[in-house]
């Protein structure tokens, strides 16, 4: 499945997102070293694994994406590998006739706020603006991928997170 999507550094958390839905999400990337491609992951009730692979290393917002859904004995099963954890609250949230997904990152990236946004066609990626609750769009930004930012604290990006001005949001 191909995803289209784009990432951005919030500057605050929109009005009304305490009364999004939210889940809960924990992610397990592996291989520990690098760029970790495979992720285990528990979103809310549910369990799967994923490879997401850029179509083009130059452009990240172009993704190849393979997702198998698991049990919850499967999960249990292959949390135990050995990789690096990221845990955090995602909200949906509505914004410009589609979902803002906003991630409020747990634990020791707390502070950090992603907001992710997919896209149905290259046109109307390329002509969505960045919502005003936002920063900068970090989607070519390695730092900010999921297999990047796994088994990283605050302290361990904020030199790149400094690059835009970004401060902890609370």
């Amino acid at each position: 499945m191909l995803e289209l999507e784009r990432t951005f550094l919030a500057k605050s958390l929109p009005p009304g997102l305490e009364r999004c839905r939210s889940a809960e999400i924990i992610d397990l990337y592996v291989p520990r070293d690098g760029h970790a491609v495979l992720r285990i992951r528990q979103f809310g009730d549910r369990f799967e694994i994923t490879k997401k692979m850029p179509l083009q290393q130059a452009d990240r917002s172009r993704q190849e994406e393979q997702t198998i859904p698991l049990t919850g004995a499967e999960f249990a099963a292959l949390s135990t590998a050995t990789g690096k954890r990221v845990h955090k609250i995602r909200h949906f949230y509505p914004w410009a006739g589609g979902i803002a997904e906003i991630d409020v990152f747990q634990g020791p990236l707390q502070g950090l706020v992603l907001v992710d946004v997919e896209f149905p066609s290259d046109r109307e990626k390329a002509a969505f603006r960045m919502p005003d609750f936002c920063l900068a769009d970090v989607t070519q930004e390695l730092f900010a991928a999921g297999g990047m930012l796994c088994g990283k604290s605050y302290a361990d990006i904020a030199e790149e997170l400094a690059r835009f001005g970004y401060r902890k949001i609370q």
